[in-house]
């Protein structure tokens, strides 16, 4: 019976049905403006200690105050549109782990979903009066000595709306390592959460998961108006892959994608602009309306127009590419596709606790499957 709940919630995921999606009424939204801080995250391999590391981290998260005050007042004095979501880049307080091993950094950086530092979090967005969106590596009782990727969204209230742990990852755990144990404890709202807000449904991609349409689009069929998007990319003149999957996304799901890079990344050994510039807001249109340079900044800012979003979405036509959506079409060819094994991390029902190697190895594994059947 546990194996035939989990295959139904895998072709949820397929299929796109609600499995457990609370559907709520919002009220009308008229515009808002947006805003994609790019800061340079802080990295915590330096720290002597985890306390050292803590108190790092929440000086930082206290930093931000002034900083997106200060870009919250220009933007509305100079659009006239209030600022009510910003979304601060990927692992922006501790920046990546590199080769500590994972139980040190869950140590060292992850933030526990009760802690100090999400506290900290909502204190900053209850003084702000807006919803802020971000990204951090967290613990998880359920799996001790792993840590997730979590992109989260913080309301005015102080409260986490959103959280999201990142699924394709190369080099770190992610729920489908832990796949069975997780759904178990999660279901499927916990893998795909939309949050239903008064400025629209939210979801979050992580990082290069902006470059996968399947992430997108499940959040986008759960209601996903919105998406959040924190990434430490290569900032370039050019067309990167991840700026075109940034317009593809936007324009496939008929969402916005608020996509606030890194401006660098601060005490590693690295050259500091190494992951700097071009955030930017592209509409469900695929056009990029605002986009930064490079250097802490918050120009890329616009407004959120979730009215004509909404009308776009009920308009019969060929643009409108999720109403046209056959999803039925590919649930069987997903289903499957074994290539890319779930529950790596779980060996007789026991989670265990990966070496830095693991990952590697996984992914040659699954390039073997791939040359044994002929499809690569």
């Amino acid at each position: 019976m546990l194996l035939d709940r989990r295959q139904a919630l895998a072709a949820a995921i397929a299929t796109a049905l609600p499995f457990g999606l609370e559907v709520k009424s919002v009220a009308d939204v008229t515009n808002y403006a947006a805003v994609a801080m790019q800061l340079a995250a802080r990295s915590v391999e330096r720290a002597k200690s985890p306390e050292e590391a803590r108190m790092q981290i929440i000086a930082h998260i206290g930093e931000l105050e002034a900083q997106i005050r200060a870009a919250s007042v220009f933007i509305t004095q100079y659009g006239g549109a209030p600022v009510k979501l910003a979304v601060l880049p990927e692992y922006l307080f501790t920046s990546y782990p590199g080769r500590i091993s994972i139980p040190d950094f869950a140590k060292l950086a992850a933030f526990a979903p009760d802690g100090a530092e999400y506290q900290a979090m909502g204190e900053l967005a209850q003084k702000l009066g807006m919803f802020i969106a971000g990204n951090a590596y967290e613990t998880d009782t359920n799996f001790p000595d792993l840590y997730f990727q979590a992109s989260f969204i913080v309301a005015p209230n102080g409260n986490v709306v959103l959280r999201y742990r990142r699924l394709n990852s190369m080099f770190a755990p992610t729920p489908h390592d832990v796949w069975s144990k997780y759904l178990d404890i999660y279901g499927l709202e916990g893998v795909f959460p939309v949050a239903r807000t008064e400025i629209g449904n939210l979801a979050a991609i992580a990082s290069e998961e902006i470059l996968y349409p399947e992430i997108a689009r499940a959040h986008a069929l759960r209601g996903a108006e919105i998406f959040v998007h924190s990434s430490s990319e290569i900032g370039s003149p050019n067309a990167t892959p991840k700026m075109i999957a940034k317009r593809a996304r936007a324009l496939e799901n008929l969402t916005y994608v608020i996509s606030a890079n890194t401006a660098g990344i601060l005490n590693t050994t690295l050259p500091v602009a190494s992951a700097d510039g071009n955030s930017m807001i592209v509409d469900w249109k695929g056009n990029v309306i605002a986009e930064s340079n490079s250097g802490e900044t918050f120009t890329a800012f616009a407004d959120i127009d979730l009215a004509a979003l909404r009308a776009a979405r009920r308009k019969p036509g060929m643009t409108n590419m999720l109403s046209r959506q056959r999803n039925a079409l590919f649930a069987a060819a997903y289903a499957a596709d074994t290539h890319q094994h779930a529950n790596s991390l779980i060996k007789g029902g026991v989670v265990k606790t990966p070496d830095r190697d693991h990952f590697k190895r996984v992914s040659e594994q699954t390039i073997e499957r791939l040359v044994k059947d002929g499809l690569i």
